[in-house]
């Protein structure tokens, strides 16, 4: 499902899988190497929510910026200012010029919905992707949607334009049409400047694109009425964002979870990320959490019963705290670097 963007406006990134734009961040995992820009049109605009945005992406790092209301693109991290005033110049007038095409395209949008009252959004979703050694594409896209639902997204084998809905055909029909501009326009951009450029981004921000940080865990649990205890995970101060946790039973029966947080940012750039689920209070049966990063070498499993233990590798690397209060049956489990500033339940 597509979240409602005007419920989602303050959401740092937008994530898109075939045919689902998504406000905030999601779980799906995407290739190590990919260049994606995120364009977004409000009507009306307000404070705070400009007209007209344009975030770039590399992996998960936002690198560049661009709205209605400075009318420049930035860098947005120090290594992207390394590709020089004539760069951020080209880029400014690539995103004016794409202010007013966008803003036209709402228009067009929505003369096709019958809905004339309330915010209007366009969202645009494009970039390419490189395999591991960044030797071949991996993928190249464009997704567009409209008030929370997808419109339409652009085929990239037979490129042609492939509606969502039945209000986009009046675009995708005329965009398919041979010598149309449009597709000619995208492919262009997607097959040769998109991939040019991030070969060239990766060049300068590798050795901050590829930087490793293990994850901190934090197993605990409350005993409720009726038998029922809620155990929670807590990981947190990872990098890069991309992580699987999940609460197994016995280790082997996954336990899926009612209560899920998004994956979110720390100011220091890491991320954290809590996971919850109601167990019955069985003796026998023993709870843990898995975790899964690609800082880390294998699986990290913590589990929780009555007592806390650790079934992950890392001994040596990391210490285990536990800590019991019986007048609130309660039970929190550190699994941590050998670092300062780990937290308390």
């Amino acid at each position: 499902m597509f979240f409602n963007v005007a419920q989602n406006i303050t959401a740092r990134r937008i994530r898109m899988t075939p045919f689902t734009l998504l406000i905030l961040m999601a779980s799906d995992v995407w290739a190590d190497m990919h260049l994606h820009y995120h364009r977004a049109v409000f009507f009306p605009p307000g404070p705070g929510l400009p007209a007209f945005s344009v975030v770039g992406y590399v992996d998960d790092q936002e690198i560049e910026s661009y709205n209605s209301d400075v009318c420049q693109s930035v860098p947005k991290t120090e290594w992207m200012k390394k590709l020089g005033p004539e760069y951020w110049e080209r880029e400014t007038k690539h995103n004016q010029i794409a202010e007013i095409a966008c803003k036209q395209q709402l228009q067009a949008i929505k003369k096709q919905f019958t809905k004339t009252q309330g915010l209007h959004v366009y969202q645009e979703i494009f970039g390419c992707e490189l395999s591991d050694d960044g030797s071949t594409v991996a993928a190249l896209y464009n997704m567009q949607g409209y008030n929370g639902k997808d419109l339409m997204y652009l085929d990239t084998q037979k490129w042609l334009w492939i509606p969502v809905v039945n209000e986009a055909r009046f675009f995708t029909h005329a965009w398919n049409q041979p010598g149309t501009s449009e597709t000619e326009k995208w492919k262009n951009y997607l097959t040769n400047t998109c991939v040019g450029q991030l070969k060239n981004i990766l060049a300068l921000g590798r050795e901050d694109l590829k930087k490793k940080v293990v994850p901190e865990v934090k197993v605990w649990g409350h005993h409720q009425s009726d038998g029922v205890t809620r155990l929670y995970c807590l990981v947190y101060g990872f990098y890069p964002q991309t992580v699987h946790v999940k609460w197994m039973r016995n280790g082997v029966d996954y336990i899926p979870s009612d209560k899920m947080s998004p994956i979110l940012p720390h100011p220091d750039g890491t991320y954290r990320i809590r996971v919850s689920v109601e167990v019955p209070q069985v003796e026998e049966d023993a709870y843990s959490c898995h975790v899964e990063h690609s800082s880390l070498q294998e699986t990290l499993s913590i589990t929780f019963k009555n007592q806390c233990k650790s079934d992950g590798p890392y001994t040596n690397n990391y210490r285990h705290l536990c800590f019991y209060c019986s007048k609130s049956d309660y039970c929190c489990c550190f699994w941590s670097l050998n670092r300062p500033g780990i937290g308390e339940c």
